[in-house]
C-alpha cells in the first residue's frame, strides 16, 4: 500500500460542517446568562480550542467565572440535544472516509468537542468507520498537545504507533490548531480549505500542504 497508512481526523470543519449548530448553541448560553449574542463570524473565529475556550471568547470580558461556568454549563446541556439539528458531512467525506478503510488505511477522529458530542455525531455520520475516536475528556490535554493522538494512535495498535513515528501516519484538519497539533504530534499535516479557517489563515499558521476538495485529500493521503 502507498502512501500514508495511518489517518488521523479533525472533526468540525473537517469532517463535519458543525458551526451552524455551535453559533446557535453559543447564543442560547449567552443569552440564557443574560449576555449578548456573537455574530456567526465570530463564533467561526473562536471555535478550534473546546467549548470552554469558545465560551470564554465569546462572554464579554467583564463577565464573573460564576457567570461564564454557568454559560458553559447551558452551552453544554443544549448541545447535547441540539448538536445535530443544522450539522452535516462536507460533500464526499463519507465516502472517501469509507474508502480509505476498505483499502486497509486506519482512521481516527481527534476533536476538541467534549468527547460526548464526538461520539455521538461520529456515530451518527460514520456509523463503525473509525478505528478510534477521541474528544476531550477529563485528565487528556486537548489539541495543541499531542495526548489525544498518542491515545488514538494506541487505541489503533502498534502498527498505527509505528506508522506515526516511521512518517507513514498524517494529520488532517482545517486550523492553526490542527497545524500546531500535528507538529507537536510529529505528523505531517494535511490543511483542508473547506473548514472554518481562510487558506491565508492557514498559510499564516504554517501549513505546507491544503486540499480544496475530498478527492484532492484523498489523493495527498494515497501519495503520502
Amino acid at each position: 500500500m502507498t502512501g500514508y497508512t495511518t489517518v488521523v481526523f479533525d472533526l468540525d470543519g473537517t469532517l463535519l460542517d458543525t458551526i451552524e449548530d455551535l453559533h446557535l448553541t453559543l447564543n442560547h448560553a449567552l443569552e440564557s446568562g443574560g449576555l449578548p449574542p456573537r455574530t456567526f463570524a465570530e463564533a467561526q473565529a473562536f471555535v478550534g480550542n473546546g467549548i470552554r475556550r469558545l465560551v470564554e471568547r465569546a462572554v464579554p470580558g467583564s463577565t464573573s467565572p460564576e457567570a461564564t461556568d454557568a454559560v458553559f454549563a447551558e452551552f453544554n446541556r443544549w448541545y447535547a440535544q441540539h448538536c445535530n439539528d443544522h450539522t452535516k458531512a462536507y460533500d464526499g467525506i463519507i465516502e472517501l472516509v469509507d474508502s480509505l478503510r476498505s483499502e486497509g488505511r486506519r482512521v481516527a477522529v481527534v476533536s476538541n468537542k467534549s468527547d460526548y458530542a464526538v461520539q455521538d455525531l461520529v456515530d451518527i455520520y460514520f456509523p463503525g468507520v473509525f478505528d478510534a475516536v477521541a474528544g476531550v475528556r477529563e485528565g487528556i490535554a486537548r489539541k495543541p498537545a499531542r495526548d489525544m493522538v498518542d491515545l488514538a494512535l494506541e487505541k489503533m495498535g502498534p502498527e498505527a504507533v509505528a506508522d506515526a513515528r516511521e512518517g507513514r501516519a498524517a494529520y488532517v484538519g482545517d486550523s492553526e490548531v490542527d497545524i500546531a497539533t500535528a507538529r507537536s504530534a510529529k505528523m505531517p499535516c494535511i490543511s483542508v480549505s473547506w473548514g472554518f479557517r481562510s487558506v491565508p489563515q492557514l498559510h499564516e499558521a504554517g501549513a505546507t500542504r491544503i486540499v480544496a476538495t475530498p478527492a484532492e485529500l484523498g489523493a495527498a493521503i494515497r501519495e503520502g
